[in-house]
């Protein structure tokens, strides 16, 4: 198994992907690495680390896909990008999964343009994992898709279920919508019509969830358009940031707290292990023929190691091959229907 990483795309520099993916292989056996960017960069990072050469290759690229560029020109006229070099490789079967902290826009652009849709769907969308009182759920789409037409969340749905199934061990997951209330007469006319084929779809459909609720369990699957899923992922992560910082403040301001800091210790680092964004970092692109994983461009080696992590569980049960089998299963149904 090898897991391709791009380590041009990050706004923290090509040694935090390195230093990431080199201490993935420490941590776990039973795949090989693959980084992708400036060979003297990556050798000169490398040359300070300890890690089995045998199990780490580089692809050496000339070209990098910056967030100012143009997605579409950009995977069409840096050919010999980090990124671009990375979709070829999955295409061609030389890697079992491709991670990128790039162009967002660059990276759903390479995933339709390159590695090419699955059958039966229309918009791939990323999906994020958040946790919640009672574990974690899945944020679909956090971010590819700004605008959705109501077909497009029926569609989110199905892929995400797959997901839940396969990945997160949920056999019938709830589904929810993303919505400004719970009522069914709420949010835009997109949502509302989305709210009336979620409802007929068969699924596990638990209706509207508003933002104060998306902790509360209610749902294993939330649904959204792109824009408000990366907002709502971005607050949930900037939230997080702000609340650890000030709990270390509030611990060590005078004798008495670092006291009851020292009481709580064991189940407060429960708890920020559960919040973690690093340990969380990694949405997959859902609805495309490989496996692709979107970190966000600030990632730090702790997020790119449990990415890499990710990459590779998710390679290794095939992910990618039940998903294809599903939405063309449902392409099927869907045209008898018509016929019918």
């Amino acid at each position: 198994m090898n897991i391709l990483v791009d380590v041009m795309g990050s706004e923290n520099g090509p040694e935090v992907m390195i230093r990431g993916a080199v201490s993935s292989l420490a941590e776990a056996k039973g795949f090989d690495v693959t980084l992708l960017g400036d060979q003297k960069v990556i050798e000169g990072v490398l040359s300070t680390l300890e890690y089995d050469k045998e199990r780490l290759h580089i692809c050496a690229t000339t070209e990098v896909i910056d967030y100012e560029d143009v997605p579409t020109k950009a995977i069409k006229n840096k050919t010999d990008s980090s990124m671009v070099r990375g979709f070829n490789l999955l295409v061609e079967g030389e890697g079992d999964a491709f991670i990128s902290a790039g162009n967002s826009g660059a990276l759903l652009t390479g995933a339709v343009l390159i590695v090419k849709r699955m059958e039966g769907v229309e918009r791939p969308a990323l999906g994020a994992i958040i946790p919640s009182t009672k574990g974690k759920f899945l944020l679909l789409d956090a971010g590819l898709n700004t605008a959705c037409r109501p077909e497009y969340y029926l569609q989110f749905a199905h892929l995400g279920r797959n997901y839940a199934r396969a990945a997160m061990g949920i056999e019938d997951p709830r589904i929810g919508l993303l919505n400004i209330g719970t009522e069914e007469e709420k949010g835009s006319e997109e949502v509302r019509e989305a709210f009336k084929l979620l409802k007929r779809s068969g699924m596990n459909f638990v209706g509207n969830i508003e933002g104060k609720e998306i902790f509360d369990a209610r749902a294993d699957i939330l649904l959204s358009d792109g824009f408000t899923g990366n907002v709502c992922l971005k607050v949930v992560e900037g939230t997080a940031k702000y609340l650890f910082k000030e709990m270390k403040e509030i611990m060590t301001e005078s004798l008495f707290t670092k006291v009851a800091g020292a009481m709580l210790k064991k189940r407060l680092t429960e708890f920020k292990h559960v919040m973690d964004t690093d340990v969380n970092g990694g949405a997959p692109i859902l609805g495309i023929k490989g496996l692709v994983l979107k970190t966000h461009g600030n990632s730090t080696e702790k997020t790119i190691k449990y990415v890499v992590l990710r990459a590779q569980k998710l390679a290794e049960i095939r992910f990618i091959e039940s998903l294809g089998r599903e939405m063309a299963d449902l392409k099927k149904v869907r045209n008898q229907t018509k016929e019918v």
